[in-house]
Protein backbone atom coordinates (compact mmCIF):
# COMPACT_ATOMS: atom_id res chain seq x y z
CA UNK A 1 0.00 0.00 0.00
CA UNK A 2 1.68 3.42 -1.13
CA UNK A 3 1.90 6.25 1.33
CA UNK A 4 -1.32 8.28 -0.48
CA UNK A 5 -3.40 4.67 -0.10
CA UNK A 6 -2.53 4.50 3.02
CA UNK A 7 -3.34 7.93 4.30
CA UNK A 8 -6.54 7.61 2.93
CA UNK A 9 -7.44 4.61 4.53
CA UNK A 10 -6.49 6.17 7.63
CA UNK A 11 -8.52 9.24 7.64
CA UNK A 12 -11.72 6.57 6.63
CA UNK A 13 -10.61 4.66 9.77
CA UNK A 14 -11.00 8.05 11.80
CA UNK A 15 -14.11 9.17 10.27
CA UNK A 16 -15.66 5.56 11.20
CA UNK A 17 -14.90 6.86 14.87
CA UNK A 18 -18.22 8.36 16.32
CA UNK A 19 -15.78 10.54 19.30
CA UNK A 20 -14.01 13.23 18.27
CA UNK A 21 -10.47 12.74 17.35
CA UNK A 22 -7.30 14.99 16.81
CA UNK A 23 -4.13 14.14 15.88
CA UNK A 24 -1.56 16.78 17.63
CA UNK A 25 2.19 17.29 16.75
CA UNK A 26 5.04 17.59 19.22
CA UNK A 27 4.95 21.67 18.87
CA UNK A 28 0.85 21.80 19.90
CA UNK A 29 0.05 22.19 16.05
CA UNK A 30 -3.07 20.15 15.19
CA UNK A 31 -2.17 17.82 12.21
CA UNK A 32 -5.69 16.15 11.47
CA UNK A 33 -9.29 15.30 12.98
CA UNK A 34 -11.92 13.54 12.21
CA UNK A 35 -15.86 14.65 11.12
CA UNK A 36 -16.51 13.66 14.81
CA UNK A 37 -14.67 16.32 15.65
CA UNK A 38 -15.62 19.15 13.34
CA UNK A 39 -19.56 18.55 14.65
CA UNK A 40 -18.14 19.20 17.91
CA UNK A 41 -16.19 22.08 17.65
CA UNK A 42 -18.38 23.50 14.92
CA UNK A 43 -14.82 24.56 13.33
CA UNK A 44 -14.37 23.01 10.21
CA UNK A 45 -11.32 20.50 9.48
CA UNK A 46 -9.23 23.41 7.09
CA UNK A 47 -9.88 26.01 10.26
CA UNK A 48 -8.43 23.34 12.52
CA UNK A 49 -5.53 21.61 10.60
CA UNK A 50 -2.27 23.92 11.48
CA UNK A 51 -3.81 25.86 14.43
CA UNK A 52 -2.56 25.23 17.62
CA UNK A 53 -4.49 23.32 19.99
CA UNK A 54 -4.92 26.03 22.34
CA UNK A 55 -7.67 27.46 19.44
CA UNK A 56 -10.23 25.14 22.23
CA UNK A 57 -9.28 26.26 25.17
CA UNK A 58 -9.50 23.50 26.83
CA UNK A 59 -9.52 24.03 30.94
CA UNK A 60 -7.83 20.29 31.67
CA UNK A 61 -5.36 21.12 28.73
CA UNK A 62 -4.64 24.87 31.09
CA UNK A 63 -3.47 22.91 33.75
CA UNK A 64 -1.49 20.47 32.10
CA UNK A 65 1.02 23.34 29.82
CA UNK A 66 4.31 24.59 29.97
CA UNK A 67 5.94 22.17 31.96
CA UNK A 68 9.72 22.14 32.16
CA UNK A 69 11.13 22.41 28.55
CA UNK A 70 7.99 20.25 27.11
CA UNK A 71 4.63 22.61 26.25
CA UNK A 72 2.56 20.16 28.11
CA UNK A 73 2.63 17.50 30.23
CA UNK A 74 0.84 14.62 29.04
CA UNK A 75 4.47 14.39 26.84
CA UNK A 76 5.56 13.52 30.57
CA UNK A 77 3.15 11.39 31.50
CA UNK A 78 2.51 9.46 27.88
CA UNK A 79 -1.29 9.43 28.80
CA UNK A 80 -4.54 10.97 30.05
CA UNK A 81 -7.10 8.46 31.08
CA UNK A 82 -10.77 9.91 30.96
CA UNK A 83 -10.81 13.22 31.85
CA UNK A 84 -13.89 15.28 32.28
CA UNK A 85 -13.48 18.79 30.56
CA UNK A 86 -15.07 21.46 28.69
CA UNK A 87 -14.00 23.28 25.97
CA UNK A 88 -14.92 26.03 23.41
CA UNK A 89 -16.68 25.40 20.65
CA UNK A 90 -16.74 28.02 17.69
CA UNK A 91 -19.77 29.86 18.62
CA UNK A 92 -18.15 30.35 22.31
CA UNK A 93 -20.15 27.70 24.21
CA UNK A 94 -18.85 25.12 26.18
CA UNK A 95 -18.95 21.50 25.23
CA UNK A 96 -18.67 19.18 28.19
CA UNK A 97 -16.33 16.25 26.95
CA UNK A 98 -14.57 12.96 28.59
CA UNK A 99 -11.44 13.37 27.36
CA UNK A 100 -8.84 10.41 26.57
CA UNK A 101 -5.00 11.35 25.14
CA UNK A 102 -1.92 9.28 24.22
CA UNK A 103 1.79 9.67 23.05
CA UNK A 104 2.59 8.51 19.84
CA UNK A 105 5.79 7.28 19.23
CA UNK A 106 7.70 5.21 15.99
CA UNK A 107 9.43 2.10 16.20
CA UNK A 108 12.74 3.72 17.54
CA UNK A 109 10.42 4.95 20.50
CA UNK A 110 10.64 8.63 18.90
CA UNK A 111 7.78 10.75 20.38
CA UNK A 112 6.15 11.68 17.32
CA UNK A 113 3.09 13.35 18.30
CA UNK A 114 -0.29 12.82 20.30
CA UNK A 115 -3.59 11.56 20.17
CA UNK A 116 -6.87 12.84 21.50
CA UNK A 117 -10.30 11.45 21.69
CA UNK A 118 -13.62 13.84 22.90
CA UNK A 119 -16.56 11.58 23.99
CA UNK A 120 -19.34 14.25 24.39
CA UNK A 121 -21.31 14.33 27.51
CA UNK A 122 -23.91 16.27 26.44
CA UNK A 123 -26.02 13.42 25.47
CA UNK A 124 -25.56 11.63 28.80
CA UNK A 125 -26.31 14.83 30.64
CA UNK A 126 -29.12 14.63 29.06
CA UNK A 127 -30.24 11.46 29.95
CA UNK A 128 -29.37 11.72 33.22
CA UNK A 129 -31.55 14.67 33.92
CA UNK A 130 -34.45 12.71 31.47
CA UNK A 131 -34.65 9.75 34.37
CA UNK A 132 -34.34 12.76 36.96
CA UNK A 133 -37.78 14.20 35.48
CA UNK A 134 -39.16 10.47 35.21
CA UNK A 135 -38.59 9.82 38.71
CA UNK A 136 -39.95 12.88 39.77
CA UNK A 137 -42.72 12.27 37.44
CA UNK A 138 -43.28 8.95 39.10
CA UNK A 139 -43.13 10.09 42.95
CA UNK A 140 -45.54 12.71 42.47
CA UNK A 141 -48.07 11.04 39.84
CA UNK A 142 -50.72 12.29 42.44
CA UNK A 143 -52.77 15.29 41.56
CA UNK A 144 -51.91 17.47 39.24
CA UNK A 145 -48.63 17.45 38.59
CA UNK A 146 -47.75 16.48 42.20
CA UNK A 147 -49.98 19.38 43.40
CA UNK A 148 -52.73 18.50 45.39
CA UNK A 149 -55.96 20.92 45.73
CA UNK A 150 -60.01 20.70 44.62
CA UNK A 151 -60.84 23.73 45.50
CA UNK A 152 -61.79 26.57 43.30
CA UNK A 153 -58.93 28.34 43.94
CA UNK A 154 -56.45 25.86 43.25
CA UNK A 155 -58.55 24.55 39.73
CA UNK A 156 -58.11 28.16 38.76
CA UNK A 157 -54.56 28.22 39.41
CA UNK A 158 -54.46 24.53 37.10
CA UNK A 159 -55.73 26.46 34.43
CA UNK A 160 -53.55 29.52 34.83
CA UNK A 161 -50.07 26.68 35.03
CA UNK A 162 -51.76 25.37 31.55
CA UNK A 163 -52.24 28.98 29.87
CA UNK A 164 -48.94 29.76 31.02
CA UNK A 165 -46.82 26.27 30.10
CA UNK A 166 -48.22 27.05 26.39
CA UNK A 167 -46.38 30.43 25.98
CA UNK A 168 -42.59 31.45 26.06
CA UNK A 169 -43.25 34.73 28.04
CA UNK A 170 -41.84 35.20 31.23
CA UNK A 171 -43.68 33.81 34.62
CA UNK A 172 -43.66 35.55 37.94
CA UNK A 173 -44.86 33.37 40.95
CA UNK A 174 -45.49 34.75 44.35
CA UNK A 175 -47.00 33.12 47.19
CA UNK A 176 -46.46 32.80 50.89
CA UNK A 177 -43.14 30.90 51.61
CA UNK A 178 -44.13 27.15 51.93
CA UNK A 179 -46.92 27.43 49.31
CA UNK A 180 -45.65 25.15 46.91
CA UNK A 181 -43.73 27.91 44.22
CA UNK A 182 -41.08 25.10 43.71
CA UNK A 183 -43.99 22.66 42.28
CA UNK A 184 -45.84 25.31 40.17
CA UNK A 185 -42.63 26.18 38.67
CA UNK A 186 -42.36 22.52 37.94
CA UNK A 187 -45.46 21.85 36.90
CA UNK A 188 -45.11 25.00 34.31
CA UNK A 189 -42.18 23.06 32.75
CA UNK A 190 -43.69 19.78 32.50
CA UNK A 191 -46.41 21.11 30.51
CA UNK A 192 -44.93 23.02 28.31
CA UNK A 193 -43.05 23.38 24.92
CA UNK A 194 -39.33 23.06 26.35
CA UNK A 195 -40.48 20.11 28.32
CA UNK A 196 -37.81 18.04 26.19
CA UNK A 197 -35.07 21.00 27.47
CA UNK A 198 -33.16 21.19 30.54
CA UNK A 199 -35.07 22.48 33.62
CA UNK A 200 -32.57 24.38 36.00
CA UNK A 201 -33.38 25.83 39.19
CA UNK A 202 -31.43 28.56 41.26
CA UNK A 203 -32.08 29.91 44.77
CA UNK A 204 -31.16 33.73 44.43
CA UNK A 205 -31.24 33.91 48.38
CA UNK A 206 -27.78 31.32 48.76
CA UNK A 207 -25.28 32.33 47.78
CA UNK A 208 -23.29 36.12 48.36
CA UNK A 209 -22.96 38.97 45.80
CA UNK A 210 -19.90 38.20 44.74
CA UNK A 211 -20.77 34.80 43.02
CA UNK A 212 -23.94 35.37 41.64
CA UNK A 213 -22.57 36.68 38.57
CA UNK A 214 -19.95 33.45 38.18
CA UNK A 215 -22.85 31.13 38.96
CA UNK A 216 -25.96 32.55 36.67
CA UNK A 217 -23.33 33.12 33.60
CA UNK A 218 -20.46 31.21 34.27
CA UNK A 219 -17.06 32.31 33.99
CA UNK A 220 -13.27 31.55 32.10
CA UNK A 221 -10.49 30.24 33.68
CA UNK A 222 -8.36 32.73 35.71
CA UNK A 223 -11.75 34.99 35.81
CA UNK A 224 -10.67 35.70 39.62
CA UNK A 225 -8.82 33.83 41.97
CA UNK A 226 -9.76 30.26 42.49
CA UNK A 227 -11.23 29.97 39.03
CA UNK A 228 -9.28 27.10 37.82
CA UNK A 229 -11.56 26.02 35.76
CA UNK A 230 -14.32 27.05 33.25
CA UNK A 231 -17.75 27.17 34.45
CA UNK A 232 -20.98 26.77 32.60
CA UNK A 233 -23.41 29.08 34.31
CA UNK A 234 -27.42 28.77 35.26
CA UNK A 235 -28.21 30.49 31.89
CA UNK A 236 -26.38 28.19 29.44
CA UNK A 237 -27.32 24.93 31.16
CA UNK A 238 -30.86 25.90 30.63
CA UNK A 239 -30.55 26.59 26.76
CA UNK A 240 -33.36 25.41 25.01
CA UNK A 241 -35.49 24.81 27.97
CA UNK A 242 -36.45 26.93 31.36
CA UNK A 243 -34.68 28.66 34.04
CA UNK A 244 -36.51 28.98 37.52
CA UNK A 245 -35.32 31.81 39.44
CA UNK A 246 -36.21 31.44 43.35
CA UNK A 247 -36.53 34.33 45.54
CA UNK A 248 -35.43 36.74 43.09
CA UNK A 249 -36.30 39.00 45.48
CA UNK A 250 -32.80 38.75 46.95
CA UNK A 251 -31.05 39.33 44.10
CA UNK A 252 -28.09 41.97 44.11
CA UNK A 253 -28.92 45.25 42.48
CA UNK A 254 -25.67 44.61 40.39
CA UNK A 255 -26.84 41.79 38.78
CA UNK A 256 -30.25 42.99 37.97
CA UNK A 257 -28.91 45.46 34.98
CA UNK A 258 -27.22 42.45 33.68
CA UNK A 259 -30.30 39.82 34.13
CA UNK A 260 -32.57 42.67 32.31
CA UNK A 261 -30.11 42.66 29.28
CA UNK A 262 -30.31 38.68 29.30
CA UNK A 263 -33.72 39.15 28.89
CA UNK A 264 -34.23 41.72 26.70
CA UNK A 265 -31.77 40.46 24.31
CA UNK A 266 -31.14 37.14 25.12
CA UNK A 267 -27.49 37.03 25.27
CA UNK A 268 -24.93 37.70 28.31
CA UNK A 269 -21.15 37.40 28.77
CA UNK A 270 -19.18 34.83 31.35
CA UNK A 271 -17.16 36.69 34.06
CA UNK A 272 -14.04 37.32 32.13
CA UNK A 273 -14.72 37.28 29.05
CA UNK A 274 -16.20 39.59 26.31
CA UNK A 275 -17.63 37.25 23.96
CA UNK A 276 -21.14 37.16 23.80
CA UNK A 277 -23.13 33.81 24.05
CA UNK A 278 -26.61 33.39 22.40
CA UNK A 279 -29.31 31.61 24.56
CA UNK A 280 -32.68 30.58 24.27
CA UNK A 281 -34.28 30.14 27.66
CA UNK A 282 -37.85 31.12 29.59
CA UNK A 283 -37.54 32.49 32.78
CA UNK A 284 -39.75 31.48 35.64
CA UNK A 285 -39.36 33.76 38.75
CA UNK A 286 -40.76 33.12 42.36
CA UNK A 287 -40.95 35.36 45.55
CA UNK A 288 -42.47 35.40 48.99
CA UNK A 289 -41.57 39.38 48.96
CA UNK A 290 -43.32 42.47 47.87
CA UNK A 291 -41.35 43.14 44.69
CA UNK A 292 -44.04 46.94 44.44
CA UNK A 293 -42.27 47.75 47.79
CA UNK A 294 -38.95 46.66 47.18
CA UNK A 295 -39.59 48.71 43.47
CA UNK A 296 -40.67 52.07 45.67
CA UNK A 297 -37.57 51.04 47.74
CA UNK A 298 -34.85 51.40 45.12
CA UNK A 299 -34.12 47.73 46.18
CA UNK A 300 -35.38 46.39 42.97
CA UNK A 301 -35.32 47.60 39.51
CA UNK A 302 -38.51 48.87 38.34
CA UNK A 303 -37.72 48.05 34.24
CA UNK A 304 -36.69 44.29 35.66
CA UNK A 305 -40.04 44.02 38.02
CA UNK A 306 -41.98 44.94 34.37
CA UNK A 307 -39.85 42.38 32.33
CA UNK A 308 -40.55 39.34 34.84
CA UNK A 309 -44.03 40.50 36.08
CA UNK A 310 -45.80 39.36 32.25
CA UNK A 311 -47.84 36.13 33.44
CA UNK A 312 -48.16 36.77 37.39
CA UNK A 313 -49.58 33.54 39.35
CA UNK A 314 -50.71 33.90 42.55
CA UNK A 315 -50.90 30.71 45.04
CA UNK A 316 -53.09 30.87 47.42
CA UNK A 317 -51.86 30.31 51.37
CA UNK A 318 -53.48 27.40 53.04
CA UNK A 319 -55.17 29.60 55.57
CA UNK A 320 -57.32 30.51 52.39
CA UNK A 321 -58.36 27.03 51.68
CA UNK A 322 -58.40 24.72 54.81
CA UNK A 323 -61.20 22.95 53.11
CA UNK A 324 -58.31 21.19 51.51
CA UNK A 325 -56.56 20.02 55.21
CA UNK A 326 -58.43 16.82 55.24
CA UNK A 327 -57.31 15.47 51.76
CA UNK A 328 -53.74 17.31 52.52
CA UNK A 329 -53.35 15.85 55.55
CA UNK A 330 -54.68 12.26 53.99
CA UNK A 331 -52.50 12.84 51.18
CA UNK A 332 -48.79 13.14 53.20
CA UNK A 333 -50.02 9.93 55.53
CA UNK A 334 -50.30 8.24 52.77
CA UNK A 335 -46.86 9.33 51.15
CA UNK A 336 -44.93 8.84 54.94
CA UNK A 337 -46.58 5.15 55.08
CA UNK A 338 -45.29 4.74 51.35
CA UNK A 339 -41.92 5.69 53.11
CA UNK A 340 -41.31 4.52 55.95
CA UNK A 341 -43.77 1.16 56.05
CA UNK A 342 -45.55 2.38 59.10
CA UNK A 343 -48.99 1.62 59.39
CA UNK A 344 -50.30 5.16 60.49
CA UNK A 345 -54.19 5.59 58.91
CA UNK A 346 -55.13 8.60 60.14
CA UNK A 347 -55.53 11.71 62.73
CA UNK A 348 -57.87 11.70 65.83
CA UNK A 349 -60.82 14.37 65.71
CA UNK A 350 -59.51 16.40 67.78
CA UNK A 351 -56.31 16.88 65.88
CA UNK A 352 -58.46 17.72 63.40
CA UNK A 353 -60.22 20.40 64.81
CA UNK A 354 -57.24 22.02 65.81
CA UNK A 355 -55.60 21.33 62.34
CA UNK A 356 -58.55 23.29 60.72
CA UNK A 357 -58.18 26.00 63.81
CA UNK A 358 -54.76 26.70 63.26
CA UNK A 359 -54.00 29.52 60.62
CA UNK A 360 -50.43 27.89 59.13
CA UNK A 361 -48.07 30.62 58.76
CA UNK A 362 -45.99 27.95 57.11
CA UNK A 363 -48.82 26.95 54.75
CA UNK A 364 -48.40 23.22 53.32
CA UNK A 365 -44.56 23.11 54.16
CA UNK A 366 -45.53 23.59 58.14
CA UNK A 367 -48.36 20.81 57.77
CA UNK A 368 -46.30 18.82 55.93
CA UNK A 369 -43.37 19.16 58.67
CA UNK A 370 -46.11 18.62 61.83
CA UNK A 371 -47.30 15.42 59.97
CA UNK A 372 -43.60 14.01 60.14
CA UNK A 373 -42.95 13.77 63.35
CA UNK A 374 -46.23 12.70 64.37
CA UNK A 375 -45.38 10.03 62.45
CA UNK A 376 -42.13 9.38 64.09
CA UNK A 377 -44.11 9.76 67.50
CA UNK A 378 -47.08 8.13 67.00
CA UNK A 379 -47.87 4.43 67.24
CA UNK A 380 -50.15 2.92 64.71
CA UNK A 381 -52.71 3.44 63.97
CA UNK A 382 -53.55 7.17 64.63
CA UNK A 383 -52.12 10.51 65.49
CA UNK A 384 -53.93 12.17 68.26
CA UNK A 385 -52.68 15.53 70.10
CA UNK A 386 -49.90 13.96 72.13
CA UNK A 387 -48.39 13.30 69.31
CA UNK A 388 -47.68 16.64 67.93
CA UNK A 389 -45.02 19.10 68.69
CA UNK A 390 -44.97 20.83 71.92
CA UNK A 391 -44.84 24.32 69.81
CA UNK A 392 -47.62 23.85 67.11
CA UNK A 393 -50.87 25.87 67.62
CA UNK A 394 -49.58 28.05 70.81
CA UNK A 395 -49.17 30.74 68.73
CA UNK A 396 -52.85 30.36 67.58
CA UNK A 397 -55.59 28.18 69.66
CA UNK A 398 -58.39 29.97 68.91
CA UNK A 399 -61.29 29.86 66.30
CA UNK A 400 -60.75 31.80 62.75
CA UNK A 401 -64.25 33.49 61.49
CA UNK A 402 -63.22 31.86 58.23
CA UNK A 403 -66.22 30.29 56.75
CA UNK A 404 -64.27 27.93 54.81
CA UNK A 405 -63.12 26.14 57.88
CA UNK A 406 -66.06 24.68 59.17
CA UNK A 407 -66.85 21.25 58.12
CA UNK A 408 -68.94 20.56 55.03
CA UNK A 409 -72.94 18.85 55.71
CA UNK A 410 -72.35 14.86 56.21
CA UNK A 411 -68.95 15.34 57.65
CA UNK A 412 -67.27 16.06 60.59
CA UNK A 413 -63.50 17.67 61.65
CA UNK A 414 -62.57 14.29 62.27
CA UNK A 415 -63.64 12.27 60.08
CA UNK A 416 -62.97 14.85 57.35
CA UNK A 417 -60.92 12.63 55.04
CA UNK A 418 -63.46 13.07 52.73
CA UNK A 419 -62.73 14.92 49.15
CA UNK A 420 -63.88 18.33 48.51
CA UNK A 421 -66.60 18.17 45.67
CA UNK A 422 -65.55 18.26 42.65
CA UNK A 423 -66.09 21.84 40.94
CA UNK A 424 -69.42 22.55 38.98
CA UNK A 425 -68.90 23.06 35.07
CA UNK A 426 -71.75 25.41 34.63
CA UNK A 427 -69.69 28.43 33.57
CA UNK A 428 -67.94 26.22 31.65
CA UNK A 429 -67.87 26.11 27.48
CA UNK A 430 -69.91 23.01 26.44
CA UNK A 431 -67.71 22.38 23.61
CA UNK A 432 -64.58 21.70 25.74
CA UNK A 433 -66.51 19.45 27.83
CA UNK A 434 -68.25 17.45 25.13
CA UNK A 435 -65.11 17.01 23.21
CA UNK A 436 -63.14 15.84 27.21
CA UNK A 437 -66.04 13.39 27.04
CA UNK A 438 -66.34 11.82 23.74
CA UNK A 439 -62.49 11.47 24.21
CA UNK A 440 -62.43 9.51 27.95
CA UNK A 441 -65.46 7.38 26.31
CA UNK A 442 -63.63 6.58 23.05
CA UNK A 443 -60.19 5.34 25.29
CA UNK A 444 -62.31 3.57 27.77
CA UNK A 445 -61.11 5.60 30.24
CA UNK A 446 -57.58 5.80 29.23
CA UNK A 447 -56.60 9.44 30.71
CA UNK A 448 -53.16 9.13 28.49
CA UNK A 449 -55.36 8.12 24.88
CA UNK A 450 -57.37 10.78 25.79
CA UNK A 451 -55.23 13.52 26.16
CA UNK A 452 -53.46 12.07 22.71
CA UNK A 453 -56.98 12.15 20.84
CA UNK A 454 -57.53 15.86 22.00
CA UNK A 455 -53.40 17.09 21.55
CA UNK A 456 -53.29 18.18 25.30
CA UNK A 457 -50.87 16.62 27.88
CA UNK A 458 -52.30 14.52 30.56
CA UNK A 459 -52.27 16.74 33.46
CA UNK A 460 -54.58 18.87 31.16
CA UNK A 461 -57.88 15.92 30.98
CA UNK A 462 -56.78 15.42 34.99
CA UNK A 463 -57.81 19.00 35.40
CA UNK A 464 -60.61 19.69 33.25
CA UNK A 465 -62.22 16.47 34.71
CA UNK A 466 -62.06 17.93 38.11
CA UNK A 467 -63.20 21.41 36.47
CA UNK A 468 -66.21 19.93 34.84
CA UNK A 469 -67.00 17.49 37.24
CA UNK A 470 -67.00 14.44 35.26
CA UNK A 471 -66.81 10.81 36.79
CA UNK A 472 -65.08 8.44 34.77
CA UNK A 473 -66.51 5.43 35.51
CA UNK A 474 -69.81 7.31 35.14
CA UNK A 475 -68.95 8.07 31.73
CA UNK A 476 -67.42 4.55 30.26
CA UNK A 477 -70.90 3.08 31.89
CA UNK A 478 -72.72 5.43 29.55
CA UNK A 479 -70.35 4.04 26.60
CA UNK A 480 -70.73 0.83 27.20
CA UNK A 481 -74.76 1.16 27.62
CA UNK A 482 -74.81 3.23 24.13
CA UNK A 483 -72.11 0.59 22.62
Amino acid sequence: MDETAFKAYCNDIFNFIEDGLMVVGCDGAIITVNSAMERLSGYDRDALVGSKCSVLNCDACERMRKVDSKWCMLFERGAINRKRCLFMKKDGTYLSALKKATVLKDDKGQVMGAIETFTDLAEIDKRDQQIEQLSLHLASDVGFCGIVGECAPMLRLFNIIEKAAESDAPVFIYGESGTGKELVARAIHDLGRRREGPYVQFNCAALNESLFESELFGHVKGAFTGAYRHRIGRFEAAHTGDIFLDEIGDIPLSTQAKLLRVLETRMFERVGDHKPISVDVRIICATNRNLSQLVAEGQFREDLFYRINVIPIHIPPLRQRKEEIPLLTRHFISKLGEKTGKQITGISPDVMARFMRYDWPGNIRELKSVLEYAFVVAEPETIHAQHLPEHFGKADQTPVADPISKPRPGTTAGAGLQDAPPASGDDAPDSERQDLVKALRKSGGNKSQAAKLLGVHRMTVWNRMKKYGIALEKEIRKAQDTA
